[in-house]
C-alpha cells in the first residue's frame, strides 16, 4: 500500500532532485557495511548522501566517519539537533536497542531500515508497528537474504514445496552474542522458508546448546506447516566451515540454492523434464541452472529501501514480515528451552525469549 497520499509535501520533497540524506546508527561490523554501501551507491549515481554515523563508542564512530566522509555522533539525539535534514536511517545497533533507536528516529520524521531480528520481544515489535502507523513512516526489516540474487531467481520456480532442508553454519566470531543463534543466523532462513511455504506453522520441535558463549550456539529445528510441508533447519556459529544452503522438494522437482555462491540448481523429473535443461546420465532427470545476476545483497537491499522511501511505498520486507519471522524464532527459542528441561539441560540451556 502506498503512503504517498498521506504525505504529499514529503513525497514532493523526496521526488525532487535532492538526494536522500541518510545516517547509520550503530557502526559495528555490519553497520560499517551499511555506511560503505550508502557511499558506494552515491558514487554510482544513486540519489543518496551519507551525512552521519552514530555510535556510543566515539572512537569507532569517528573512524567510520573519517573513512566514509561524514560526521560522527555519540547519540541519535545529538545527530538530530545538528542534522535535521536526515530523512532515512539504518538501525544496526544491538537488538535490545532497536526499539529505543527506531522510536527516536520515527518520532523525528525519519524512515528506518531495522536490522534483523526486528526487536528483542514481540511486545517491542508490536510497538514498532504502532509507531510506524502513527508517524506514517516507511520501515523495512533487514532480512538480507531476500535480496540474494539466488533467492530472487528461485521465486518463479516455486510451485508446491513440501520439504525443506536448510543449513547455515559459520565459524565463531564475537559479534551478535547478545542473541541465540536462532535469532542471529537461523532467522534469515526462517524468513525465506515462511515466504516460500506460504502456510501457517503447525508444529515446532527444536533442540539447541550453548558451546562457546552464554547463548545457544547450535540448533536444529523441525517445522511442520498446515499445508503438510516439513522444514528442517540447522544453524551453528561454532562450525569449522561456512555453509549457507537451502534445498527443497516439490512435485517433480528438487531445487538447491547456494546463498554464498549465488547459484540455483533445478532437477526436474518426468514429463516436464524436457523444458528444464540439458539431460543428465539419467534421461528422466533434467538439470537446469537458472541465470542469476550477481549482486551484493546489501546493495540490493539498501537500493530497495531508498526506493520505498522515495516513492512512499511498502518495502519488500515490511514490518509484518519481520514480526512474523521474529515470532517464529521466539517460539523456537522457547521450544529449545522446554527441550532442555525435559532432558535435564535446564541449567545449560539459558535461552531467553
Amino acid at each position: 500500500m502506498s503512503l504517498a497520499g498521506n504525505q504529499p509535501a514529503e513525497s514532493f520533497f523526496l521526488r525532487a532532485d535532492n538526494p536522500i540524506s541518510v545516517a547509520v546508527v550503530g557502526v559495528g561490523v555490519f553497520g560499517r557495511n551499511h555506511a560503505r554501501v550508502y557511499q558506494e551507491l552515491e558514487q554510482q549515481g544513486e540519489p543518496v548522501r551519507l551525512v552521519g554515523v552514530v555510535d556510543p563508542d566515539l572512537d569507532r564512530a569517528d573512524a567510520v566517519a573519517r573513512e566514509f566522509g561524514c560526521r560522527a555522533f555519540g547519540s541519535v539525539e545529538q545527530m538530530l539537533t545538528t542534522h535535521s535534514e536526515v530523512r532515512a536511517a539504518s538501525v544496526a545497533a544491538p537488538t535490545v536497542h532497536h526499539l529505543e533507536v527506531a522510536r527516536a528516529l520515527m518520532e523525528a520524521g525519519i524512515d528506518v531500515l531495522i536490522e534483523k531480528p526486528l526487536a528483542a520481544s514481540l511486545a517491542e515489535a508490536n510497538e514498532l508497528v504502532d509507531l510506524a502507523a502513527t508517524h506514517k513512516r516507511v520501515v523495512q526489516v533487514g532480512h538480507l537474504e531476500r535480496f540474494n540474487p539466488a533467492v530472487r531467481a528461485t521465486i518463479p520456480l516455486i510451485t508446491q514445496p513440501m520439504f525443506f532442508e536448510v543449513h547455515r553454519l559459520s565459524v565463531f566470531t564475537p559479534r551478535s552474542l547478545d542473541v541465540d543463534v536462532v535469532l542471529d543466523l537461523m532467522i534469515h532462513d526462517l524468513d525465506i522458508v515462511l515466504a516460500f511455504a506460504n502456510s501457517p506453522v503447525k508444529e515446532v520441535r527444536a533442540v539447541g546448546l550453548p558451546i562457546l558463549s552464554g547463548k545457544v550456539d547450535i540448533a536444529n529445528v523441525r517445522l511442520e506447516f498446515e499445508s503438510g510441508c516439513v522444514a528442517n533447519f540447522t544453524a551453528s556459529r561454532v562450525s569449522t566451515e561456512r555453509v549457507r544452503k537451502l534445498r527443497f522438494f516439490q512435485p517433480q522437482q528438487y531445487v538447491s540454492v547456494d546463498y554464498g555462491r549465488q547459484e540455483v540448481l533445478v532437477f526436474t523429473v518426468g514429463a516436464d523434464a524436457s523444458a528444464a535443461g540439458a539431460p543428465t546420465v539419467n534421461p528422466q532427470i533434467q538439470v537446469a541452472k537458472p541465470p542469476v545476476t550477481s549482486e551484493e545483497p546489501l546493495h540490493a537491499e539498501l537500493k530497495s529501501f531508498l526506493h520505498a522511501v522515495r516513492e512512499r511505498s511498502t518495502p519488500v520486507v515490511p514490518l509484518v514480515d519481520g514480526r512474523r519471522a521474529l515470532a517464529l524464532a521466539l517460539d523456537i527459542v522457547a521450544a529449545i528451552r522446554e527441550h532442555g528441561k525435559k532432558v535435564g539441560l535446564a541449567g545449560i540451556v539459558k535461552a531467553k525469549g
